[in-house]
C-alpha cells in the first residue's frame, strides 16, 4: 500500500474521529455556559423561604459574613437564632433585625472554643422548626506564623480546632434530625478557598477549613436523598474583620454583596465559591495552575505579610518604651 492508499484509508475513520471530538468540546463548552448561567445569572429563585421551617440559626453572628447571613436571611422571612459570644453584640444585632425586617429573634451567647455549650445550645433550640442553619463561626491567625512560632501553641490549636471544626460537627448532630424528620432544611458550612488546598504559615487554619470542605461534601451525599441540602462555601478574601480588609473591590466584596451571591447558589452546587469572581479564581487556582505553584506562591505572599507584621510591632514596642521613658 503506498502513501496515497494510505491516506485515502485513513481519511473517513480519521474525519469522524475529529468530527467527534469537535462536537464533543462544542457540547461541553455549551454545557458549561449554560450552567454557569443557571448558577450566576438566574439562580435559585425562592428556594430559601420559610417553606423549609420558620427558623434560621446562624453562629458567628454578630460580624462580618455572619452578620449578613443573618439579615438576608431575616429579610426572607425566617424567624432567627443568633449564636455568638457576647451577649451585648448579640443584643444589638438582634435588635436591628427586629427593627429593620419584622421577624422574632433570639438569642444563645456561648464561647465555641469551649466543649461544654452545647447543652445549652441543645437547650435554646428546642421546640424550634429549624429551617436553615448556617455554621459560620470561626477563627484565624493574628498574622501568618510557623508552626512552632505561634504564641501559645497548645491553646491556639485546642481553640482553632474547636471553634472551626467542632462547632461545625456539633450544630449539625443537634439541628440535623429534626431537619431529617420532616425531610426538609438546608446547612451552609462556610468553609474558605484556603481549604482547598495547603495554605503555609496559616496551617492550622487551612486544614481546618479543609476539614469543613470534606465534611460538607460527604454529608450532603449521605443525605441528599432525605431530602436535606448540605452545602460547603469556600469564599476567597471578603471585606470583615477577620480579613482586616477595609476597602470592597470587585474579587473583595462586602459581607452583604458576597451573601446575597453565595445564597443563590443553594440547590445549584453542593460546594461552591459564592461568588461569580471568586468562582472564577477557584477554578485558575485548582484547574490551571500546579498546586505545588499555588502553595508556593501562598507560602511567600504569607512570608511577606508576617514580616511586615512583625515589623510593625517592634516599631509599635520601640515607640511605646520611648512613651513610657519619657514619662
Amino acid at each position: 500500500m503506498n502513501v496515497e492508499e494510505m491516506i485515502s484509508w485513513a481519511e473517513t475513520p480519521l474525519f469522524w474521529v475529529g468530527a467527534f471530538t469537535v462536537a464533543s468540546l462544542t457540547l461541553w463548552l455549551l454545557y458549561r455556559l449554560l450552567t454557569g448561567f443557571r448558577i450566576w445569572v438566574l439562580g435559585n429563585g425562592q428556594l430559601l423561604s420559610p417553606k423549609l421551617g420558620k427558623w434560621a440559626v446562624v453562629t458567628g453572628a454578630t460580624d462580618g459574613i455572619g452578620k449578613s447571613y443573618a439579615e438576608e436571611l431575616a429579610r426572607r422571612g425566617f424567624a432567627m437564632m443568633l449564636i455568638s459570644r457576647s451577649q451585648e453584640k448579640l443584643d444589638d444585632v438582634a435588635r436591628s433585625i427586629e427593627e429593620q425586617f419584622k421577624v422574632e429573634t433570639r438569642t444563645i451567647a456561648v464561647d465555641f472554643g469551649k466543649t461544654d455549650i452545647y447543652s445549652k445550645i441543645e437547650e435554646g433550640l428546642a421546640g424550634l422548626e429549624i429551617g436553615v442553619l448556617v455554621n459560620n463561626v470561626g477563627v484565624s491567625y493574628p498574622y501568618p506564623e510557623y508552626y512552632l512560632h505561634i504564641p501559645d501553641l497548645d491553646n491556639f490549636i485546642t481553640n482553632m480546632i474547636n471553634v472551626n471544626m467542632t462547632s461545625v460537627c456539633q450544630m449539625t448532630r443537634l439541628v440535623l434530625p429534626r431537619m431529617c424528620e420532616r425531610s426538609k432544611g438546608v446547612i451552609l458550612n462556610i468553609s474558605s478557598a484556603s481549604g482547598m488546598y495547603p495554605l503555609p504559615l496559616l496551617t492550622v487554619y487551612s486544614a481546618t477549613k479543609a476539614f469543613v470542605d470534606f465534611f460538607s461534601r460527604g454529608l450532603q451525599e449521605e443525605y441528599r436523598r432525605q431530602g436535606i441540602l448540605i452545602q460547603s462555601v469556600l469564599p476567597f478574601f471578603v471585606v470583615t474583620k477577620m480579613t482586616r480588609i477595609k476597602k470592597p473591590t470587585l474579587d473583595k466584596p462586602t459581607p452583604e454583596r458576597y451573601v446575597a451571591a453565595e445564597l443563590a447558589t443553594v440547590g445549584l452546587q453542593s460546594q461552591t465559591n459564592g461568588y461569580f469572581p471568586h468562582a472564577v479564581m477557584g477554578w485558575v487556582t485548582t484547574k490551571l495552575v500546579p498546586t505545588s505553584i499555588v502553595i508556593f506562591l501562598g507560602a511567600t505572599m504569607n512570608r511577606l505579610q508576617r514580616t511586615g507584621y512583625l515589623r510593625r510591632r517592634k516599631l509599635r514596642e520601640q515607640k511605646n518604651g520611648q512613651s513610657l521613658k519619657t514619662e
